[in-house]
């Protein structure tokens, strides 16, 4: 019974979708936002049944429930049908990231007709922005940097120089990093050097004063920082040796054990009573 409600259902709304298809509605939602889809203002009272089709990057699946009571989730993501104090029925996307980016497809049957909305869902991530200046090799060049946004910002400069390059990179999700470089050239004036990095739901673009650094400070403090790490590696090596050194001589025993004096060969001596007596027998 359940298999032909979607059966009906699917011949149904394969008919009305040559005629009651609305158009397209792109929308785009901040990272880690709820989102609630809706597809009709029609309640339950009228609603037949309503599927959701849903396509991802990774994956396709489906959400559906009629009136019955039977329902279908093949996305099992948190993805959810829900309805309003007023019964009306509404999908439900908890925290929404890129893994929720794609196109979402209701059809809904009620008593009297049919609804069918289109929605491409995109994400909106604000981007982080740094700028710097930095050396390479005999030449310093500004960098402005905006990192992990969705869509790609944009960045310019209030100087144009004779070499302006800029990069774009996508991450694995989905994210994007723009930036540019700007060689700073003799004769430009430096002491007024801004980027600035507009994004889609800035209000105010973000601006950063650069200062300029001459060409041989950086190379100068990197050589300086080389110099006191080898110092200071020479001066541990050389106490720690010493140190070795003196704990060996502090095990070493100061002098050498003393000998026991020499013993000396004492001719026994007989008691006196024993010489008397063998001197007496003599004379005797």
């Amino acid at each position: 019974m359940r298999d032909m409600m979607w059966v009906y259902a699917a011949i149904i709304l394969s008919v009305s979708e040559a005629w009651s298809l609305d158009p397209v509605k792109n929308l785009a939602f901040n990272l880690g936002s709820d989102v609630n889809l809706t597809c009709s203002n029609k309640t339950w009272n009228e609603i037949m049944f309503v599927i959701w089709e849903i396509q991802l990057e990774s994956h396709n699946c489906k959400i559906a429930f009629n009136n019955d009571g039977q329902g279908e989730d093949s996305c099992n993501d948190g993805k959810s049908l829900r309805n309003t104090s007023s019964y009306q029925s509404y999908l439900h996307i908890p925290s929404f990231s890129t893994s929720d980016v794609g196109v979402y497809k209701c059809e809904l049957v009620y008593n009297g007709g049919t609804k069918n909305d289109v929605f491409h869902a995109t994400i909106t991530v604000p981007p982080i922005a740094s700028a710097w200046i930095e050396s390479r090799g005999n030449k310093m060049v500004a960098v402005c940097k905006a990192e992990r946004g969705k869509p790609a910002a944009n960045i310019s400069w209030n100087l144009e120089g004779n070499s302006t390059t800029v990069e774009t990179m996508s991450g694995s999700d989905g994210l994007i990093t723009v930036e540019s470089r700007l060689e700073l050239t003799e004769g430009m004036n430096m002491e007024t050097l801004t980027c600035a990095v507009s994004y889609l739901n800035w209000k105010q673009d973000r601006i950063f004063e650069l200062k300029h650094k001459k060409a041989g400070y950086f190379p100068l403090l990197l050589s300086l920082l080389v110099v006191v790490v080898v110092v200071f590696l020479v001066g541990f090596l050389f106490f720690a040796q010493k140190k070795q050194m003196w704990l060996r001589r502090c095990q070493q025993p100061d002098s050498l054990p003393a000998k026991s004096p020499p013993t000396e060969d004492v001719e026994e001596v007989e008691p006196y009573a024993s010489y008397i007596q063998r001197v007496n027998s003599i004379y005797n």
